[in-house]
């Protein structure tokens, strides 16, 4: 996911004020903060895929963060542990301008899990015991953004693309977002390994076999790519991959001119999570509509990579075998 609440209020999940606990074995969505502040507010729904029309008295300030089921909906109730597809519509809240709206995109996750539970009460205990359907209001006070820069999963190359720290900004008004939940499901355990069909590829490919339950890629013989190739080595039984999707992997990558493994989750014990979006483009198209439990062995052409510059040992075309373990 896009993870909108954090890329528009940055330190917005770590706010944990007025935030009560949620021990009820059958707990009901807990409002927080300001919510006399609310009282003006009207939605107005417009269809689906569509962004509600909102009326509220401006300007619209909070000292703390508020947060309100202010239409519910008719679905099933939202349980902990769950995974919520939302969609969010920010507006300004001096002037009731919009700052971004995700309406007409596919809905967003929130993962409703014991780390926002312990990072951020207000929005744990909003969501929990809501029903699917409804939609919340969350004001947040105006608050100065800080820099931030996307994390390598490594100190050397990787998928992902690099990305420059955003600059500091000034103090914003108060924001409020209207967010709808539009359903929600239990999370989908991450597989320990891929899980699924062996396929055959086609010759003239690397070779790939397995040492452990780690891939080992040779090759030798195999000749520079004329387009990007994504071939199933298992073919999982799970979900479909799409490119909005957050990828829980395991991966290994060498160059293809000489083998050099330059990244690898494998040799540092612990899977990778990357939004499929922010990583270069072969990992993009490559793994887009693939299955999760599949290991992919993807042959990438350096126009697909980091280009003629390379980025580290990461250089020309590039062999991955990446094993889908999860998504959300």
């Amino acid at each position: 996911m896009r993870r909108l609440l954090a890329i528009l209020l940055p330190g917005l999940l770590l706010l944990t004020a007025c935030g009560g606990t949620s021990s009820q074995p059958e707990p009901s969505s807990q409002s927080a903060g300001e919510t006399a502040k609310f009282d003006s507010l009207k939605l107005t729904d417009n269809g689906d895929k569509k962004a509600p029309g909102v009326d509220f008295d401006k300007p619209l300030t909070v000292t703390q963060p508020t947060i309100k089921v202010v239409s519910e909906g008719s679905g099933d109730t939202i349980k902990a542990n769950q995974v919520a597809k939302i969609s969010i519509l920010a507006l300004n809240g001096t002037d009731g301008s919009q700052l971004e709206d995700t309406f007409p995109n596919e809905p967003e996750s929130l993962e409703l899990n014991d780390q926002l539970k312990t990072s951020s009460a207000v929005i744990y205990n909003a969501f929990v015991g809501a029903k699917v359907g409804s939609s919340l209001a969350l004001a947040v006070p105006g608050q100065q953004s800080s820099p931030s820069a996307s994390p390598s999963p490594s100190d050397g190359a990787s998928p992902s693309d690099s990305a420059s720290p955003s600059p500091s900004a000034a103090a914003q008004p108060t924001q409020l977002l209207i967010i709808k939940v539009v359903s929600a499901a239990d999370a989908t355990p991450v597989l320990d390994k891929p899980q699924g069909e062996t396929v055959t590829p086609p010759a003239g490919l690397p070779t790939v076999t397995d040492k452990d339950g780690v891939p080992q890629i040779n090759v030798a013989g195999a000749p520079a790519p004329t387009s990007l190739v994504s071939q199933d080595l298992i073919k999982g039984t799970g979900a479909a991959v799409k490119e909005s999707d957050t990828l829980t992997v395991n991966y290994v990558g060498v160059n293809l001119a000489d083998g050099t493994k330059f990244d690898s989750s494998f040799d540092r014990g612990q899977p990778a999570t990357f939004p499929l979006s922010g990583v270069i483009k072969g990992w993009t198209q490559g793994l887009t509509g693939k299955t999760v439990g599949s290991r992919v062995l993807l042959v990438i052409p350096k126009d697909l990579a980091y280009g003629d510059a390379g980025q580290g040992q990461a250089k020309g075309d590039l062999v991955f075998v990446v094993d889908i373990l999860g998504v959300k």
